[in-house]
Parts: C-alpha cells; sequence; structure tokens
C-alpha cells in the first residue's frame, strides 16, 4: 500500500496539486498513518488529532508552545467552589458554511459524545462533567448532562468536583464541536468531505485512504486572516525511512516521526532540521489477561523483568527513549513525590532473567514446556526491532513469539474492538499532565483503552477515591497507591518513555517544539 504513495515528481519541488492555483501556499506534512475516522467522539490516536486540530476548534487550544489560549471561548470564569465553569464564547466564530458557532453547539456535541449509542470509546474522558458516566453508562438521560447554553453566547458547564486538569482536558479532540446540523442530515456520514461542516483554521477537500487527505483554509474562521498556510496536503506515511527519503527529496515539509536506526546519520546530514524533544508517553505492551497464560501474575511479571530496557532505550531507539518501569512518565503535573515503580526495577539485568526463569517454572513453562505467544505490533521498522529484541529476551524463559504485524488503524481497532492477541504493542501520549490521564487506561470499565481487560475492584476504588479528593498533595499519594498495585498485578508492561522525533524543514517556520507534541498548522508559515 505504501509504495502507492511514492509517485514521480518534478525535482527538487514541493508536491501542489494541479488544483490548486500556483500562488497558493501548500504545506505537505508526513502523517504517521491513516485515520480510522474523522469523528472526533470516535476518535482515540495522535494521527486523528494531528488532523482534528487542523478542521476544529474547542473552546480552548494549545497555542504553538502547547500553552493553553483561548479558542471558540474568549474568556471564561470559574465558581468560587471550582465546580462551575461559564465561557464567553467569541461573537466570530462561524462554521465553514457560515453559520455561528453557538453555545447550544457544544451542548449538542458534549450530550452526543456521552450517548451511549455513539459507541465513543473515549467518553470517560470527560466524566468529570456533571452526570457524564451515568449517561455513558444509559442510566440517565443526555439532557442531564451538566452543560447548559445561557444564551448563544454563554455556555455553563457543571463538573462533578473540582477537576485541576479540566481545561487541559478540553484542548482533546473529544472536546471539539461537531455540526449538529451535519450530524442529523447524514448520521456517520458527516464526515464525508462532501458533508462536513468545520470551524477550524481549515475544512476538508478530500479524503483518499492509503494517498493523501487535502484542507484548504477556511475562509469563515474568525483568525482566518493570520492563517498563512493555504493548503494542506497530510500523507500517511507509516514507513519512517520513506518519509525520510521524500523529505530530503523535497517532498515533505514534516515528518511526524523516525526511524531511530537512522538518528546519527540523519543529525550529520540534516542538523537542526532532526528535532528531538521530550514527549510526555510510554511505550508499553499490553497483556490480555483473558488469555490463560496472561492470567497468571507470574507470567505476566517474568515476561516484564527479563526485558532489558536500557538495552531497547540506547540499541533500538538510539537514545531517543529513556527506560519505563511505571506507567506515569517522570515529569508530570499533579505528581507531587513522584510515582512508583516495579520493585525489581534496580536488580541487574542477569538477577532479573534468573527470577523471571523462576517465576515461569512455577507457572509451568520453560524449555521443556515452552509457551507459545502472539506479539501483535503496529507496522513500523521501530516497533519491528522492538518486538525483535524482545523475543529473543523472552527466549531463555521457554517463551516462543509468534508476529502479527497489521497497520496502524487495523491493529488499534483489534486493541479496541476484537481484542485477539497474547501480547501487544500500544504506546499513550498524555492529553493533559496529570497522572490521572495514565492510569485511567486499565480501570475496569474503561472498555476503550483497558486492552489487557484488567479488572481489579482495589484498583477502581483508588481510582474512584483519588477521583474525590481534592487536596493534590493527598491525591498523589492515592494515585501513587494505586500505580504500585497496578505494578504489580502487571497487565501492562511498561517499557520506554517517548521523545518526540521530528523532521521539519527549514522552510517551514512556527514549528516549535514542547512536551505535546502538538503543532496547529494555523500558527505556522511556509518560505519558499
Amino acid at each position: 500500500m505504501l509504495k502507492s504513495l511514492i509517485r514521480p515528481l518534478l525535482a527538487g519541488t514541493i508536491l501542489i496539486s494541479s488544483a490548486m492555483a500556483a500562488s497558493a501556499v501548500t504545506y505537505v506534512r508526513g502523517n504517521d498513518g491513516d485515520p480510522e475516522t474523522l469523528d472526533q467522539h470516535k476518535t482515540s490516536t495522535v494521527v486523528e488529532a494531528h488532523l482534528l486540530r487542523d478542521l476544529y476548534e474547542g473552546l480552548v487550544v494549545y497555542d504553538a508552545k502547547a500553552k493553553i489560549i483561548p479558542g471558540v471561548a474568549e474568556e471564561w470564569t470559574v465558581s468560587d467552589d471550582a465546580t462551575v465553569y461559564t465561557f464567553k464564547l467569541r461573537d466570530d466564530a462561524k462554521w465553514s458554511n457560515g453559520d455561528p458557532v453557538v453555545a447550544a453547539d457544544f451542548v449538542f456535541s458534549l450530550r452526543r459524545i456521552m450517548t451511549p449509542d455513539t459507541g465513543a470509546k473515549y467518553s470517560n474522558i470527560l466524566y468529570p462533567i456533571k452526570n457524564a458516566e451515568a449517561i455513558n453508562k444509559g442510566e440517565m438521560e443526555p439532557d442531564q448532562l451538566g452543560v447548559k447554553a445561557v444564551n448563544e453566547r454563554t455556555l455553563e458547564v457543571t463538573l462533578e468536583q473540582p477537576t485541576p486538569y479540566f481545561l487541559e482536558l478540553l484542548t482533546h479532540q473529544t472536546g471539539l464541536p461537531v455540526n449538529p446540523k451535519a450530524v442529523e442530515a447524514h448520521g456517520t456520514d458527516f464526515v464525508a468531505p462532501e458533508n462536513i461542516v468545520t470551524n477550524g483554521a481549515y475544512k476538508l477537500v478530500s479524503f483518499q485512504p492509503g494517498d493523501k487527505i487535502v484542507m484548504e483554509k477556511n475562509e469563515n474562521f474568525h483568525d482566518a486572516d493570520s492563517v498563512k498556510i493555504d493548503r494542506i496536503e497530510y500523507l500517511p506515511i507509516e514507513d519512517r525511512a520513506t518519509c525520510v527519503r521524500r523529505f530530503e527529496a523535497g517532498e515533505v515539509h514534516s515528518c511526524s516521526d523516525l526511524p531511530t536506526e537512522q538518528i546519527k546519520s540523519l543529525k550529520e546530514r540534516l542538523g537542526d532540521q532532526v528535532r528531538i524533544t521530550p514527549y510526555l508517553g510510554t511505550y508499553y505492551y499490553a497483556l490480555n489477561m483473558k488469555r490463560e497464560a496472561m492470567a497468571d501474575p507470574n507470567v505476566r511479571q517474568a515476561l516484564s523483568m527479563a526485558i532489558d530496557r536500557e538495552f531497547l532505550g540506547e540499541e533500538i531507539w538510539a537514545g531517543s527513549m529513556l527506560p519505563a518501569y511505571s506507567l506515569v512518565p517522570p515529569g508530570i503535573g499533579n505528581y507531587e513525590g513522584g510515582g512508583a515503580q516495579a520493585e525489581w526495577a534496580d536488580m541487574s539485568p542477569l538477577d532479573r532473567e534468573d527470577k523471571a526463569i523462576e517465576l515461569m517454572k512455577e507457572a509451568g513453562y520453560g524449555e521443556d514446556n515452552p509457551l507459545t505467544v502472539e506479539l501483535a505490533y503496529n507496522n513500523s521498522e521501530n516497533h519491528k526491532n522492538t518486538a525483535t529484541a524482545i523475543a529473543d529476551m523472552w527466549k531463555p524463559l521457554g517463551v516462543n513469539v509468534e508476529f502479527n504485524v497489521r497497520d496502524l488503524s487495523a491493529h488499534y481497532a483489534n486493541l479496541r474492538d476484537q481484542k485477539d492477541f497474547d501480547v501487544a504493542r500500544a504506546g499513550w501520549i498524555g492529553d493533559y499532565s496529570d497522572p490521572q490521564n495514565f492510569l485511567f487506561l486499565v480501570e475496569s470499565d474503561n472498555t476503550g483503552f483497558n486492552y489487557a481487560q484488567y479488572e481489579n475492584p482495589d484498583y477502581d476504588a483508588l481510582m474512584d477515591k483519588a477521583a474525590a479528593e481534592t487536596d493534590l498533595v493527598k491525591r498523589a499519594e492515592i494515585l501513587r497507591e494505586a500505580e504500585a498495585l497496578f505494578l504489580a498485578d502487571m497487565p501492562y508492561v511498561p517499557l520506554l518513555f517517548y521523545s518526540s522525533l521530528s523532521l521539519v524543514s527549514p522552510k517551514l517556520s512556527g514549528w516549535e517544539d514542547n512536551i505535546q507534541n502538538v503543532h496547529g498548522t494555523r500558527f505556522m508559515s511556509i518560505s519558499e
């Protein structure tokens, strides 16, 4: 499929569609794959977030440095008890069809994502809104959600309890509005280019899976005068090396990931065009606890203990990733004192391997009775190299690995829906800087992201207790206890903490490195 992306090009030029005027400024942007959908209420991946950030604008948005700035809401106030947010919408916010963006649009959108029939896998991220969880579980009607259009320009949101990261939540794609008329007229087909109505800096022109997604400047966007790039062509390039080749050929302006084995040579050839930035994310393997072998805690601990994370970080990822012995990355906000880590984290690799072999024997596995596991990952040379190295590390335990490789969208669809795997690669990039955003992944009712199908009432109770605690220090202590329990049960095997790896052309201005790795095109410009 990727070969179909490579088309003859005029040497030294950037792709510009014949449909565009010669003077149009076009940004050809490498993306790590195709989106499963452009429905903001059903998306979950970073690939989709990049696209939706250009198509829609929420109440608040990230600027080029990932700082929260006003979006559709030009200002807001918070009640004394921190449970009621009142947003004043700007007068000039419009949809791409020219209609005004009004408070009722956000009421419609937030009710829609919580309605069970919508099937939003990411709905629980907005559970801090009053009655959201009950509605999402079918226990209340959507009109009981704690959102109200006071008038066309005033939106009131009531929370279950003070939530220190609530504005951060609203920067996520789940907080983006849908156009009610488009949804009511076209149902799930509202995302089709001929139907979609957006309120961001760009509007959708075409979507050819495996080829490209084209957007053009939305002249009805309130800040259109400051948008310098007329057209975006998003190319789904899952093979990182292919994106590098196209970048060096002048065919793309940026790549959103890099083949780590090339980083050293890329730095030598391209210098500052190679961007390596700390990133709020964890790379991990999910262990399917519904499978007989993975249901055994000794097997889960042994698989985790036998992995040499330092080797992965230095040799496979060329120093671009850090070893992870916890789920929550270091440096995250609202986690005073830091998180928990695996009890055996300070043991030597050899001692860990001996202990892992011992645990596998207790579970009934070893050289005389090997365990065969299917390890699933999405297509990428980095993921392949990681999986191959880990398979070698597991051999002394009597574990034979069979690989199952899918493209990005098929892989994550399997993790969320079919859950047909023993072990599966996954990564989580923080939507906001708070440990809850990592620890909520394995709550038992988080069917969208609890790929391991982990169920521990004690863990759920600790997460509920933390949610009710308003003292941030006490809340951090509770979350740390939950993370320690997670590490004792090991439904996920934390492997590495991310850095973001990008290639950015010197022709592209306004790309600011930031820990969230968010880069709205509206803040950039291109010089030829």
